[in-house]
């Protein structure tokens, strides 16, 4: 399988993405903002958390309007699967792909620590190898993590069962405790926490990489 890893100024998760994706026996290509379309037989596209340029005007919304994203939003409209975590979820819910809006932490202070996540859905790609309800524990590390949406998008989202994730104890103000959800036909997954951390038990633990191999496994 192969995947598209796009790079913008101020990415500081590619690098544990990459070997994440890399440990499940994905191949990765990685792609600069500044390219026009994306590598030919690609299979899945991810946006690495950080803090693409900087942060200015909100978090990633200067990145939503890079030359690749044309490409990724075609990729999005042709049935492709996409993957933004952190800042690649702030990304995703700029290029609109996504539903909601990222808001400052309730807290107003940046947040970094592991978060009990409860799965909430099992019918995607991106959790099919979790059990229904299954607790597992991600690290977070951001500023921008509260989720919010209408009353009514939130009903939209719990009726089609695209909340995938649920924080146990919600850390940031999120609405319902969202933690991740996912397009209409659950082929576009926007998560905040970093499954990527959590891929060997000497980096705190393995929780990460069920989440990456549901993937290559049910795609």
């Amino acid at each position: 399988m192969k995947s598209a890893l796009i790079i913008f100024p101020g990415s500081n998760c590619d690098r544990e993405l990459q070997i994440a994706l890399e440990t499940v026996g994905m191949q990765v290509e990685r792609v600069w903002h500044k390219e026009t379309n994306l590598p030919e037989g690609v299979d899945i596209v991810f946006l690495p958390g950080g803090f693409s340029f900087g942060d200015y005007l909100r978090p990633g919304a200067i990145a939503a309007s890079s030359r690749i994203l044309g490409s990724v939003v075609s990729f999005a409209d042709k049935g492709g699967y996409i993957v933004g975590i952190c800042n690649g979820f702030q990304v995703l819910l700029e290029a609109k792909l996504l539903p909601g809006a990222l808001l400052r932490n309730k807290s107003q202070k940046f947040l970094c620590q592991d978060e009990k996540l409860i799965v909430s859905e099992i019918d995607s790609i991106f959790t099919k190898a979790f059990e229904l309800e299954e607790i597992v524990s991600f690290p977070i590390a951001h500023n921008d993590g509260n989720y919010y949406c209408t009353d009514a998008d939130l009903d939209i989202l719990t009726q089609n069962g695209q909340i995938l994730f649920r924080y146990q104890v919600n850390p940031n103000g999120s609405k319902a405790s969202v933690a991740a959800v996912c397009s209409e036909n659950k082929r576009i997954l926007g998560i905040m926490p970093h499954p990527e951390r959590v891929i060997r038990s000497e980096n705190g633990g393995q929780d990460g990489l069920k989440f990456f191999e549901s993937i290559i496994n049910f795609i």
